[in-house]
């Protein structure tokens, strides 16, 4: 997959927007399975690309009357879903949409609460 890079405006200002392109394994960030590790609700772990299957087309998720793209490569695939939804979206910090962005790694667990 490509990283994707789009400029959009978010709330009245400047932003900048990446993500891996990898539309396949993208579950939304409400809908990312996880394993819960304790009672705190809180301490959770979003399992890794490698434990999960496909995600759905169609997540069951819209916003602004935008969907999942599928297949995402170009800027102009990314949408309002992408970047209100999808968990491996990343958007730059406010008034700072020139610096670099870091993409999150699924490669491995995202622990919720750092060990």
């Amino acid at each position: 997959m490509a990283r994707i890079e789009k400029v959009i405006t978010f709330f009245g200002k400047p932003a900048r927007v990446a993500c891996d392109g990898n539309c396949a394994k993208a579950w939304g960030i409400r809908n990312r399975p996880r394993v819960q590790l304790s009672e705190n609700e809180d301490d959770c772990a979003f399992l890794a690309d490698s434990e999960l299957g496909t995600a759905p087309e169609d997540p069951g998720t819209y916003e602004g009357g935008h969907a999942k793209p599928v297949g995402a490569a170009l800027p102009e695939d990314l949408n309002k879903w992408c970047v209100r939804q999808c968990e491996r979206m990343a958007m730059s910090e406010y008034n700072e949409w020139l610096a670099p962005i870091t993409l999150v790694d699924f490669s491995k667990r995202l622990y919720n609460i750092k060990r």
